[in-house]
C-alpha cells in the first residue's frame, strides 16, 4: 500500500481537498485502486455538532458518519461511496488512545504523544486503505503547516515516511499571491511554507502551487531552487472556471505519471478520465442562463457570504445544469430578508427556488414565504430535508387553513404540529445526546406509482437515500393533506415515515426528507436535480 500526504501552507481554503480528490481521480484513471482520507484537527469526534458557518457543510456517508465536506468532493471525483474509516479527527484519535489506556492496552507504559498518538494515526490511515482495498491512500491533512494543533499528524506522516520511504510521498499545496500594485506573483510565502515543513523533517516530493494565474518559468525556477526541488515536480494549479476542470489541468502536467514513477505503481487501462473530460466539456459548452434562488440562513460569516454551508446542493445543481445544457446563476437569499414586509418580491426574477437543510427557529418564516411564493406562482420548487418540512407547514397554513401550523422544533406549543420529533429522538434530547444520534445515512424509500418521483427515478420502485434529521412529518395529518392533493410520493417500506411529498398541477414542486445532494456526482447525476433544472429551464 502506498501513501500520499497532502498538506497546505500560507492560508486555509486553498483547495487541498480538490487537489487531493484530483490526485485520486488521476491515479484511478490509470487503473489504480485508490481511496481518500481526510484528517481534521479539531477535538470533535465528528463534524455533526459543528456550525456550518464554522466549518462548512456536514457531509453524511452511506454508513451514517457525519464528516467534513471534503469527503463529498472525494465521492464526487471518484464516483464511489466512502466509509467512516475515511474520516479521522483529533477527537477520535485521543479518545481511542485514552480508552485503550483505561483498558490497560498499553500494559503499564507511559502513554505519550509519540509513539502512541502517532501510531494510532498511522493505524487508522492503514485501516482506511485496507477496508477500501486501496493500492494508494491519499491523506489530506487539515489546516496549514505551522499550526500547533496539527503537528502530530505531520509527525505521523514523517514517521511513516521514515519507516516506509519507498511507499510514501509528500505533496504540499501552497499559495502564490498576485500583488496587483506590483503586477507579479510573489514566491516568498511558498518558500517560507516549505521551509516550515523542512523544519519538521519533511521534504515535499511535489509542490502544487495555487494562484490566480498560472506560474511562469521564472517563478518555477525560484521555487525549485529555494524549496530544494526539481522544477518538473512543481505543479501549477491556477484558478479555473470549475473545480471539475482541475484534474484535467493537472493531467496536462503529467502529475499522475510522475507520482506513479516515484511510487513504482502498476497501471491498468481505464477510460475514467475520458468520461470525466466529456463531462467537463459539456459543462463548458452550456450557454443559456437560468437563475435559481437558494433560501438559506448559513451563508453569512462576518461581512461575507460563503457557499460552503450548502456545497453539496450547489454542486448537484451545477452538475445537473451541465447535463441540461444551461449555466445556472445561483443567488444566496437570506431567509430573514424574506420575512420583511413584501420580502417575497426578492424572488420575482428567479426561475426556481431551493430551500435546503437547516435547524432551529431563525429564518423559518422567510422560508415559509419562499414556499408560498413558489407554490402560488408556479415556480419550480425543491425542498431538501428542512425544506420539505417548510413546505408541509406552508401548505397546512395556507391551503388547509391550519392557522399557526408549525414544527414542534420551532414552536413546541403549536396547535397543529404537522412536523414533530421522531419518537426515539425525544430520549436523546432529554439526555443531551446530540452527537451521532439523529437519523443518519442510507435509508430505504418506497416510491409511489404514478407520481412525479416515480417518473424521475424511472424503473426504480425502491431507492436508498441518505438522511440527516431528527424531525418528521406527523402522520396524524396525512389523510387531510391527501384530500387537498398533496402526494406522499416517498415512504419508508413500512409506510410509517414520509420521505417525499409533491404537488399536482405544478411545474415542479417536490420536497424530500432525505438529501439527494449527497449522492449526486458528475458521472452519476441525481435525477431529482436534473428534472428540477429542466423545469427551471422551461419557465
Amino acid at each position: 500500500m502506498k501513501f500520499i500526504f497532502v498538506s497546505g501552507g500560507v492560508v486555509s481554503g486553498l483547495g487541498k481537498g480538490i487537489s487531493s480528490a484530483s490526485i485520486a481521480l488521476l491515479l484511478q484513471s490509470k487503473g489504480i485502486r485508490v481511496t481518500n482520507v481526510k484528517i481534521d484537527m479539531y477535538l470533535n469526534v465528528d463534524a455533526g455538532t459543528i456550525r456550518p458557518q464554522e466549518h462548512g457543510e456536514v457531509f453524511v456517508t452511506e454508513d451514517g458518519t457525519e464528516t467534513d465536506q471534503d469527503l463529498g468532493n472525494y465521492e464526487r471525483f471518484l464516483n464511489k461511496s466512502l466509509r467512516r474509516e475515511n474520516y479521522i479527527t483529533t477527537g477520535q484519535v485521543y479518545k481511542s488512545v485514552i480508552d485503550k489506556e483505561r483498558a490497560f492496552f498499553y500494559q503499564g507504559e507511559d502513554v505519550e504523544a509519540i509513539p502512541h498518538i502517532t501510531d494510532e494515526i498511522i493505524d487508522r490511515i492503514k485501516k482506511a486503505g485496507k477496508v477500501n482495498k486501496a493500492e494508494a491512500v491519499i491523506i489530506e491533512l487539515g489546516g496549514t503547516v505551522g499550526e500547533y494543533q496539527n503537528c502530530l499528524f505531520f509527525e505521523a506522516s514523517r514517521i511513516l515516511k521514515l519507516k516506509q520511504s519507498k511507499d510514501v510521498l509528500q505533496v504540499h499545496v501552497s499559495y502564490l499571491p498576485f500583488i496587483k500594485s506590483i503586477g507579479e506573483l510573489k514566491s516568498k510565502p511558498v518558500q517560507q511554507s516549505v521551509q516550515k515543513l523542512n523544519s519538521m523533517g519533511i521534504q515535499p516530493d511535489f509542490l502544487i502551487v495555487r494562484s490566480e494565474k498560472g506560474i511562469d518559468k521564472r517563478r518555477r525556477d525560484r521555487l525549485a531552487l529555494f524549496c530544494n526541488m526539481k522544477d518538473e515536480d512543481i505543479i501549477s494549479n491556477p484558478d479555473l472556471a470549475s473545480i471539475y476542470e482541475v484534474p484535467v489541468f493537472l493531467n496536462k502536467q503529467k502529475l499522475a505519471e510522475k507520482i506513479i514513477k516515484k511510487l513504482d505503481l502498476k497501471t491498468k487501462k481505464s477510460d475514467y478520465l475520458d468520461k470525466w473530460t466529456a463531462f467537463v466539456d459539456k459543462e463548458k459548452k452550456a450557454k443559456d442562463v437560468v437563475k435559481i434562488g437558494i433560501v438559506g440562513k448559513y451563508f453569512a460569516t462576518g461581512d461575507y457570504n460563503l457557499g460552503d454551508a450548502y456545497v453539496c446542493v450547489l454542486e448537484a445543481i451545477k452538475q445537473a445544469s451541465a447535463e441540461v445544457g444551461v449555466k445556472t446563476e445561483m443567488v444566496w437569499i437570506r431567509a430573514e430578508d424574506l420575512e420583511e414586509e413584501d420580502g417575497e418580491k426578492i424572488l420575482a426574477d428567479f426561475g426556481g427556488v431551493v430551500v435546503p437543510q437547516g435547524w432551529g427557529k431563525r429564518g423559518v418564516e422567510g422560508k415559509i414565504k419562499a414556499v408560498k411564493y413558489a407554490r402560488e406562482n408556479k415556480v419550480p420548487y425543491l425542498g431538501l430535508c428542512f425544506g420539505m418540512q417548510m413546505a408541509v407547514i406552508e401548505i397546512a397554513r395556507n391551503v388547509l387553513g391550519m392557522k399557526g401550523a408549525n414544527s414542534v422544533e420551532v414552536n413546541p406549543k403549536t396547535k397543529y404540529p404537522v412536523v414533530h420529533i421522531m419518537p426515539d429522538q425525544e430520549e436523546y434530547l432529554k439526555n443531551k445526546q446530540y452527537g451521532g444520534t439523529i437519523r443518519l445515512g442510507n435509508w430505504t424509500c418506497k416510491i409511489k406509482r404514478g407520481s412525479l418521483l416515480a417518473k424521475i427515478y424511472g424503473r426504480k420502485k425502491v431507492v436508498e437515500e441518505r438522511h440527516r434529521h431528527r424531525y418528521e412529518f406527523n402522520n396524524k395529518y396525512r389523510k387531510v393533506f391527501e384530500k387537498e392533493g398533496v402526494v406522499f410520493s416517498g415512504l419508508s417500506p413500512d409506510g410509517k415515515l414520509v420521505e417525499a411529498i409533491e404537488l399536482k398541477n405544478h411545474p415542479f414542486f417536490v420536497g424530500t426528507q432525505f438529501h439527494p445532494e449527497y449522492r449526486s456526482r458528475p458521472l452519476d447525476l441525481h435525477p431529482i436535480f436534473v428534472e428540477f433544472v429542466k423545469a427551471v429551464k422551461l419557465i
